[in-house]
C-alpha cells in the first residue's frame, strides 16, 4: 500500500489507549461510552439499561460524548427500541434486523447484550480498531462488532464475527456486516444501476417511509446491474461541493444487499452485507462466521468529500499494490478478436512500441488444441497454447515484447468452461449444476464449482501454469463472462446447498490468497464482462478493474463518472478504441477518445494498422503527455466541476496533486452547443488560492483557451475559472496546471 506521512497528536493516542481492554462481567453494565474517532468524525455508542449497546451518532466529531449517557428520546417501549449498535431479530425489535438466527433449541429470538470492548492500534497510529463483544441474553451466541477507524482518511469500516458456543448448530438467516442508524430531515439516496456495457449510471431518490433495497443475486459478476455502494445526501439533494453526505461500499464480490428503512420516527436504518437470499447458513458448534467489511465515510463537503475520502482510503489500505505505476498498454481484443496468428501479434507489438506504450496484452483466443479457441463456442478450460496459431508459444511473444521495450500480459478465464472442451469431458462433476436438471449455458459456457477444493486447485493451477509459460509475463487479465444459474453443487452436502453463494466467493478469495502469496508482483486486472467485479472485495487482490466492455468515449463519460464516485481512477481501466466498434455506432474524434481515456488508467483497444500516420503521430504525443500527468490522475484529489447529468452536454473534472503544485483538467462537450459554447464556468476547485499556476493545453496544435501558456493566481482560477471554447459535439480540452514560484 502507499506510504502515509503525518503525526497523530499525543492527546489523541492517549484518548484511545485509556479505553483499551475495557471488560464487563455477566452482570448488567451501563454508563459506558464508546467514542470512535477520526480527525473529523465520530461514531458514538453507549451501554445502556440491561447492557444494551445503543448507537447515537455518526458524523461531525464530538470530543465529549458523555451527554449521550443521559440523553432522553421519550420513546415508548411498545414502539420498539432506540437504535441498537447491531440490531438482532427478537425481543422488542420488529424492524429489518442485521442478524436473524434460529438457535439450537428452535428459539427465533436474539437479544444482544454488552460483554466488553477493547481498542488497539493496527500497524501505525492512523488505524484504530474497536471490538465490541455482545452475547445473546439466553443462549451462548457471541457477536463481535469490529469497527476500524482510519484517522486521516475519515473512514470507518464495520464487520462482525458470529461465534456459536451452543452445543448444537444454529442457523443464520440474516448476517449483515453493519447496522447504521441515521437521523436527518430528509434522505436522498444516490445509487448505481445499469447493465452490461452500461455500468455505474447514477440515480437519486428521496427515501420515503418503508424499505428500499439495493441487491444482487447473480452470485458472481454482480456489479453490472447494481453496485454494492451508495452516496446518501442528508437534508438536501446531493451537491458536489457542499452539504452532509455519507458514502458506503461493501468489500464483497458475491450476492449483496443494502436495506434503507425509514421508520415512523423518521430514523433511517441501513443494513448492509451479504445477501441472505437462499443463503441460510448452518453454523456448527464452535464455528465462527466472518462477514465482509462495510466501508463508510461522512463528508461535510458533499459528494466530492465522499469520493476523496474513499479514494485515499482505497489507495492506502485496500487496493492491492496501489503504489505501483500502472503501465499504458495495447490490448489485442478489439484489434484482433479470435482471428490472429503469430505475425498479427508481433506486428501489434511493433506498433505499440512505436507509439510509446509500455505493455502489450494478448487477449482471448490463444489456447486449446483438440478444441481450438476460434470463437466463444469451444476450448475454454483447455489451457494449452494453440499450436497452429502460435507455433513458438507464449514465451516467444513475451520475449519479443520485452525485446521491444514492452512488458507482456495475457488473458485467462479460469472459473469457466465450454461444454465443448476436454475439461468438461474429464470433470463433469466440477460444473455448477443440479442433479436431474439441465445445465444452462451463457456465452456457450458453464461455471466451475469453486466451493470444491479440487476446483480451487485447478483454478490456481491455471494461473500458475500460465505464469510458467514465460518469466516475462507480468500482467494477467482475469475474466469471468457469466453469472450463476440453476445453482447446485456436487461437492456440498445436500443439507448445505444454501452455503453455495458464500462458499463460492470464499473459494475464489482463497485462490486469490494463494496466487498473491506466490506472485505478489504480477499485475492482475479484474475483468468480468467489463465491470462485473467492480467492488472493494476484488480490489484487495487486483490492481485494477476493466471498467466496462463499452469503450465508446461518450458512454465512458457516464460510466467513469459513476465509477469514480466510489472507486479511484487508479483502478479504472480506460481505453481508446476504434470507431465505430461492436458496442456503438458513435464516430468520435481520436482526440476526444484520447482525452477521455487519459482520465483513467490509459490503454488502447484497436488495430494500430488501421490508424493513419498522422493519427499514430498524434497517439505518440498524447501517450507521452499522459505519462507526464499519470501521477496526478492516479494519486491526486478528484474534483468534479460539471456533472454530465446537469451540464447540458458539458462535463468537466480535475485532479489536483496532494501538494497542490500541479493539476490536470479534463473538459468535454458531448452535445452540440452552437453559439452558446462553453457557457458554464469551469471553476478549478482544490488549488491553493495564494499560488500562481501556468496553464498549458495538451494534445492540441491550437489551443481552445485564450489563456493558454499564461500565469493565473489560484484565487482567480477557483472563483472565476477558465472558459475554453468548446462548441461542437465531441470537442474536448485537456489542461496541465503547474505552480510557478
Amino acid at each position: 500500500m502507499m506510504k502515509r506521512i503525518g503525526i497523530i497528536s499525543i492527546s489523541f493516542i492517549l484518548l484511545f489507549l485509556s479505553s483499551i481492554a475495557i471488560k464487563a462481567g455477566t452482570a448488567d453494565r451501563e454508563g459506558i461510552t464508546i467514542n470512535m474517532q477520526t480527525e473529523k468524525l465520530s461514531m458514538i455508542m453507549t451501554v445502556g439499561k440491561d447492557s444494551v449497546v445503543y448507537f447515537h451518532h455518526f458524523g461531525r466529531k464530538i470530543g465529549d460524548a458523555s451527554p449521550y449517557l443521559n440523553k432522553q428520546t421519550y420513546r415508548r417501549a411498545d414502539y420498539g427500541t432506540d437504535p441498537h449498535a447491531y440490531l438482532a431479530a427478537g425481543g422488542r425489535n420488529y424492524r429489518e434486523p442485521a442478524l436473524r438466527v434460529t438457535h439450537s433449541d428452535g428459539d427465533l429470538n436474539t437479544e444482544l447484550a454488552y460483554v466488553g470492548h477493547q481498542q488497539k492500534m493496527l500497524g501505525d497510529d492512523n488505524v484504530v480498531q474497536t471490538t465490541i463483544t455482545l452475547q445473546d441474553k439466553k443462549l451462548p451466541l457471541i457477536v463481535e462488532l469490529v469497527v476500524t477507524a482510519y484517522v486521516r482518511e475519515n473512514v470507518f469500516t464495520q464487520r462482525v464475527n458470529i461465534i456459536n458456543r451452543q452445543k448444537q448448530p444454529v442457523v443464520l438467516h440474516s448476517f449483515y456486516s453493519s447496522y447504521l442508524p441515521m437521523r436527518a430531515k430528509n434522505y436522498y439516496l444516490n445509487s448505481f444501476h445499469g447493465a452490461w456495457a452500461h455500468e455505474m449510471f447514477m440515480e437519486e431518490s428521496l427515501l420515503s417511509h418503508g424499505v428500499k433495497s439495493i441487491e444482487n443475486r447473480m452470485g458472481i459478476r454482480t456489479t453490472h446491474t447494481e453496485n454494492p455502494s451508495f452516496v446518501l445526501a442528508l437534508d438536501m439533494p446531493l451537491n458536489e461541493h457542499t452539504g452532509d453526505a455519507i458514502g458506503g461500499a461493501l468489500a464483497w464480490s458475491g450476492n449483496y444487499k443494502m436495506n434503507f428503512q425509514v421508520d415512523e420516527f423518521d430514523i433511517l436504518s441501513i443494513t448492509a452485507g451479504i445477501n441472505p437470499y437462499a443463503s441460510s447458513y448452518t453454523l456448527e458448534e464452535g464455528e465462527i462466521f466472518h462477514t465482509p467489511e462495510m466501508i463508510y465515510t461522512y463528508s461535510t463537503d458533499g459528494a466530492g468529500g465522499v469520493s476523496r475520502n474513499l479514494h485515499d482510503w482505497a489507495r492506502y489500505y485496500q487496493v492491492y499494490d496501489a503504489a505501483t505505476i500502472r503501465p499504458t498498454l495495447l490490448n489485442s481484443w478489439e484489434g484482433a478478436y479470435f482471428n490472429f496468428e503469430e505475425k498479427t501479434i508481433t506486428d501489434m507489438i511493433d506498433d505499440a512500441a512505436g507509439m510509446g506504450l509500455e505493455m502489450f496484452v494478448l487477449d482471448d483466443g490463444w489456447f486449446g488444441n483438440k478444441y481450438p479457441r476460434s470463437g466463444t463456442g469451444q476450448g475454454l478450460g483447455d489451457w494449452q497454447v494453440t499450436r497452429n496459431k502460435l507455433p513458438r508459444g507464449i514465451s516467444h511473444l513475451a520475449d519479443y515484447a520485452v525485446n521491444k521495450g514492452l512488458r507482456f500480459g495475457i488473458w485467462i478465464e479460469p472459473e469457466m468452461v465450454n461444454p465443448k472442451s476436454e475439461l468438461a469431458e474429464q470433470h463433469p462433476d466440477w460444473i455448477v449444476q443440479v442433479k436431474g436438471r439441465p445445465v444452462p449455458a451463457t456465452r456457450n459456457q458453464w461455471l466451475l464449482d469453486l466451493t470444491n477444493p479440487e476446483v480451487q486447485d485447478f483454478v490456481f493451477g491455471v494461473f500458475d501454469n500460465v505464469m510458467q509459460q514465460s518469466k516475462n509475463i507480468s500482467y494477467i487479465k482475469w475474466d469471468a463472462n457469466r453469472h450463476v444459474q440453476s445453482v447446485g453443487s456436487y461437492y456440498l452436502p445436500e443439507d448445505k446447498q444454501s452455503h453455495f453463494w458464500i462458499k463460492y466467493i470464499q473459494g475464489l478469495y482463497s485462490v486469490y490468497e494463494r496466487i498473491r502469496a506466490k506472485y505478489p508482483d504480477v499485475l492482475i486486472q479484474a475483468c468480468s464482462s467489463g465491470g462485473g467485479r467492480m467492488d472493494y472485495g476484488a480490489l484487495k487482490y487486483h490492481q485494477e478493474v476493466w471498467t466496462s466492455d463499452n469503450t465508446d468515449a461518450r458512454s465512458r463519460i457516464f460510466i467513469q463518472y459513476g465509477t469514480n464516485m466510489i472507486y479511484p481512477a487508479l483502478v479504472t481501466g480506460s481505453h481508446v478504441s476504434a470507431v465505430p466498434n461492436h458496442q456503438t455506432g458513435n464516430v468520435t474524434p481520436l482526440k476526444f477518445r484520447f482525452d477521455m481515456a487519459m482520465s483513467g488508467r490509459f490503454g488502447m483497444e484497436l488495430q494500430p494498422k488501421d490508424l493513419s500516420e498522422k493519427e499514430k503521430e498524434f497517439a505518440k504525443v498524447a501517450i507521452e503527455n499522459y505519462k507526464g500527468i499519470r501521477d496526478i490522475v492516479m494519486e491526486g484529489d478528484l474534483y468534479r466541476i460539471i456533472s454530465p447529468y446537469e451540464g447540458k452536454g458539458l462535463y468537466a473534472i480535475m485532479y489536483v496533486s496532494k501538494d497542490k503544485k500541479r493539476a490536470v483538467v479534463f473538459d468535454y462537450c458531448f452535445e452540440y452547443r452552437g453559439r452558446t459554447g462553453n457557457s458554464k464556468a469551469v471553476k478549478l476547485y482544490g488549488l491553493d488560492p495564494t499560488r500562481q499556476y501556468r496553464i498549458t493545453e495538451l494534445n492540441v496544435e491550437k489551443s481552445t483557451f485564450w489563456g493558454n501558456n499564461q500565469l493565473f493566481k489560484g484565487e482567480y482560477l477557483i472563483n472565476e475559472g477558465i472558459n475554453p471554447k468548446l462548441e461542437k459535439m465531441y470537442e474536448s480540452a485537456l489542461f496541465l496546471l503547474e505552480e510557478v514560484e
